[in-house]
């Protein structure tokens, strides 16, 4: 029997802000008090979010790129470094690396989650290693434990993994700094901006000095570090302050659009979400499936194409960073687990902006799809 035809009439955005009518007071408010670069609100989001992250500090950045840029500077990385990170991951991971003047060393992945293989890190530590920068991917946190047990610095990209625990512990209370974003698609979103926490008060005190080169002393003022402009203004910070307050509603959402997809994926045969640890608290950031092109009868960029004509949007998270032009003309990496799945990866669209409904319609797309491509 043939599935029903196409049902939506606009097409069904990615990942919208789920943003409020909170929000814009919030923001009007901000203006009204005089305060548009950082001020009180800036401050009330750091001590806010070290609360939730059970950080000893948290600072609060112009981005989440910012925050990995001044956490390595703040560990003194610099030119005839090494950093190891992973392919599976936006480029501004390894861009930072190169910002520094240090070399990037990519780590392959694990094949269920896709985060970096705490034991292919292991085998490229030199004595040139300075730091170690794994990334939770989608909202899984990665293997802390035996990167920590390296004796290297982890500065954490958990730009997707802010309600995230790893072994029952929280993600941002872990690592020597851990970075977050406030982009508009992530789960505390203030369009731009990001934050570092640490329990470290020597790397708190030295990201604070870099963040902003502030005035002092009346007329009179000095520079003790070439810091950078790297603060958050407090109209973006009353933006993130009303969306901690929206943690758990929205969690509860995203939860149930999780639920909608697994039921379905699992009938789907060559379509398989990532690997999800049940020890740890996964943020639920992003529901990312692998394709695999023999079972599921075409390629993902096949299906991507196929949805998109359907108007489901979708996205790709990760394509991997050492095949990109810049960095494959200059680094050589051994990651062929990352290459195969930097081929099949798919993200759904996800948002507490979305009903149960537009999820409804973005499972009987890919039902459409799948049954025109295996039949």
């Amino acid at each position: 029997m043939a599935l029903p035809p196409v049902v939506r009439a606009t097409r069904l955005g990615f990942q919208p802000p789920a943003i409020g009518d909170e929000e814009i007071d919030a923001v009007v408010e901000t203006l009204r008090s005089g305060w548009l670069t950082t001020g009180p609100k800036a401050e009330e989001l750091e001590r806010r979010a070290a609360e939730v992250l059970d950080a000893d500090h948290v600072i609060a950045v112009a981005s989440g790129t910012a925050a990995m840029h001044l956490a390595l500077v703040a560990l003194g990385v610099g030119p005839g470094d090494e950093v190891i990170t992973t392919p599976i991951t936006w480029p501004a991971t390894a861009n930072v690396i190169v910002h520094t003047g240090a070399t990037p060393v990519f780590a392959d992945v694990r094949n269920g989650d896709l985060n970096i293989d705490p034991e292919r890190v292991a085998e490229l530590v030199t004595e040139r290693t300075k730091a170690i920068l794994p990334v939770d991917l989608a909202g899984q946190p990665c293997d802390l434990d035996p990167l920590l047990a390296l004796g290297h610095p982890v500065v954490e990209d958990a730009a997707h993994a802010f309600e995230s625990a790893y072994r029952g512990r929280k993600i941002g209370g872990i690592s020597d700094v851990t970075c977050f974003s406030l982009y508009a698609t992530k789960n505390v979103a203030a369009g731009e901006g990001g934050l570092i926490a640490t329990n470290r008060a020597d790397i708190a005190g030295a990201i604070g000095e870099l963040r902003l080169m502030r005035r002092g002393g009346g007329s009179l003022y000095d520079i003790g570090v070439p810091g950078y402009k790297a603060n958050l203004s407090d109209v973006l910070a009353a933006i993130a302050v009303v969306q901690l307050g929206k943690l758990e509603r929205h969690a509860e959402i995203r939860a149930r659009q999780f639920a909608l997809y697994d039921g379905a994926v699992a009938e789907l045969d060559g379509i398989t979400p990532l690997a999800r640890d049940a020890r740890d608290t996964h943020a639920l950031h992003l529901y990312i499936v692998r394709i695999d092109a023999e079972s599921a009868g075409a390629t993902r960029d096949d299906y991507q194409r196929a949805l998109a004509e359907e108007l489901i949007s979708t996205s790709i998270h990760f394509l991997p960073v050492h095949r990109l032009t810049w960095y494959r003309e200059r680094f050589r990496a051994d990651c062929p687990v990352a290459e195969r799945a930097g081929s099949e990866v798919l993200s759904l669209p996800l948002s507490p902006a979305h009903t149960d409904e537009d999820i409804g319609d973005a499972v009987d797309a890919l039902q459409r799809v799948h049954a025109r491509f295996t039949g």
